[in-house]
């Protein structure tokens, strides 16, 4: 399923890359979304990117942890947790997209002028799935440090919240955020009892 999202969030994005109506059509924009009612942009906004080098980051991450969540959900379908991996995944993602927009969604409902493009939200979602199930599995700060990725995820996230206060650059932090947020407790709402899963991969319990 990972292959077969990016395969078609790279062809949609290289396609609006050169078509700006197609683009148009596609991206996030909360006042077009609330007040000419095009919900669909919730959705299609994430097939969409700003540039090749976003989209490159954007499908690289999914790539690399999607191909793991995709494992994981495997596993707990074998082991009785969830009747469907590929439905779980589905929602992980998807959900990802749409839940880490609606922040912004409703601090933007009344912006004609702002807009945002790409996977982030869905990307960092499949990300803190991942976190929740391997934290001490070592991940690359900045791309060089190698730390445990619990570290990482709480790194990112008061990254996340500080940049989302600051607001001033072009990224969509809470996007990042919200989708974080939402990966890190999607098991929990499978079942509860996988809680026992991060403790124990934390060595909190054995």
């Amino acid at each position: 399923m990972t292959i077969f999202i990016i395969a078609v969030t790279v062809i949609a994005s290289m396609l609006a890359f050169s078509n700006q109506q197609l683009m148009e059509k596609l991206l996030f924009s909360p006042y077009r979304t609330i007040h000419n009612k095009e919900w669909h942009r919730l959705i299609t906004h994430g097939f969409v990117h700003a540039d090749y080098v976003h989209l490159f980051i954007n499908m690289y991450v999914l790539y690399s942890f999607g191909t793991a969540d995709e494992f994981i959900f495997k596993g707990l379908q074998e082991a009785g947790y969830i009747h469907s991996w590929l439905l779980h995944f589905c929602v992980l993602y998807f959900g990802g997209i749409v839940i880490a927009s609606l922040t912004t969604l409703k601090k933007h409902k009344d912006n004609y002028y702002y807009q945002s493009v790409g996977a982030s939200g869905a990307v960092s979602a499949i990300v803190f799935t991942f976190i929740f199930f391997d934290p001490m599995q070592k991940l690359l700060f900045m791309f060089i440090i190698p730390i445990p990725a619990f570290v990482f995820g709480v790194l990112y996230l008061a990254y996340s919240h500080y940049m989302s206060k600051k607001g001033n650059d072009f990224i969509n932090h809470d996007a990042h955020f919200v989708g974080s947020v939402f990966g890190l407790i999607y098991p929990l709402l499978i079942n509860p009892k996988l809680i026992s899963v991060f403790f124990e991969r934390l060595g909190l319990i054995h």
